[in-house]
C-alpha cells in the first residue's frame, strides 16, 4: 500500500483542549498537501477553517464529545450547527450509560435522530470500546446498522484504550453491508495503519499519520 493510498483514508486529527489556531492551521495545510480524507477538529474552529480554506478541505467535527452523555436534543443541535457552519462529517459519541443500563433502544433512537439531522452528510458513531463487553459491542453494531449511520468508530482518544484489530474483526462480522469502520487510537506505525486498512477500515483517525509516513 502506497503512502498516498494510506493518506486518503486518514481523518487528520487535532482535538486537544488547548489546541491553538496555529495548530489547526498546520493540520489543515498538511491535510491539503497530503490529500487526507478530512481534518477532524473542535467545533469552535469550523467557521474559521471554512473562511480560510473554503472548499479545499473536508471538515469533520465531534458531537457530544468526549463523554457522550449530553442529551439527544443537545447533540442534534450540535450536528445542525456544525453542518450550517461548513462541516460535512460528524463523529458522535454514544451515551455509554444507556448501554450499561441495557437501553439499546435509546441508543438506536439517538443515532437515528442524529442521522436525520445530518441528512446527506456523513455520521460516524463512536462507541468507545474500551468500556464495553463484546456482547455490548455486537449489540451496538446492530444499533448503528439499524439507525443507518455511515460509520462505526472505536475510540474518542480520551478513554482508557484505543483500537484493536480484534474489535475491527468483531465489527466486520456484525455490522450491515452499508456501514463502514473507523479506527482511532492504538495506531502507532505505518505497519499499524496498513493492518487496520487491510482488515477493512475505511478511515483511521490520528494526529500522527503524516509524521509516521514521512519517517518511512
Amino acid at each position: 500500500m502506497t503512502k498516498q493510498e494510506i493518506l486518503t483514508h486518514i481523518d487528520h486529527t487535532q482535538l486537544k483542549a488547548f489546541c491553538t489556531w496555529e495548530d489547526i492551521k498546520k493540520l489543515c495545510d498538511e491535510a491539503i498537501k497530503y490529500n487526507t480524507a478530512s481534518v477532524c477538529i473542535p467545533p469552535s474552529y469550523i467557521e474559521r477553517i471554512k473562511e480560510t480554506y473554503g472548499d479545499k478541505i473536508n471538515i469533520c467535527t465531534v458531537i457530544g464529545f468526549p463523554l457522550g452523555y449530553n442529551t439527544t436534543e443537545t447533540k442534534v443541535f450540535e450536528v445542525k450547527d456544525a453542518i450550517a457552519k461548513g462541516c460535512s462529517e460528524v463523529d458522535m459519541v454514544i451515551n455509554i450509560g444507556h448501554v450499561k443500563n441495557g437501553d439499546f433502544d435509546k441508543v438506536e433512537a439517538e443515532i437515528k435522530a442524529l442521522k436525520e439531522a445530518a441528512g446527506d452528510k456523513i455520521l460516524k458513531v463512536i462507541i468507545e470500546t474500551c468500556y464495553l463487553t463484546d456482547d455490548e459491542k455486537v449489540k451496538l453494531c446492530q444499533c448503528v446498522t439499524n439507525a443507518k449511520a455511515d460509520y462505526i468508530k472505536i475510540f474518542t482518544g480520551f478513554g482508557t484504550g484505543g483500537a484493536t484489530i480484534e474489535d475491527i474483526r468483531l465489527f466486520a462480522q456484525n455490522i450491515g453491508s452499508d456501514v463502514k469502520m473507523k479506527a482511532a487510537g492504538g495506531v502507532k506505525s505505518r505497519e499499524d495503519l496498513e493492518i487496520f486498512l487491510e482488515a477493512g477500515c475505511d478511515r483511521i483517525g490520528t494526529s500522527s499519520a503524516v509524521k509516521m509516513l514521512e519517517e518511512n
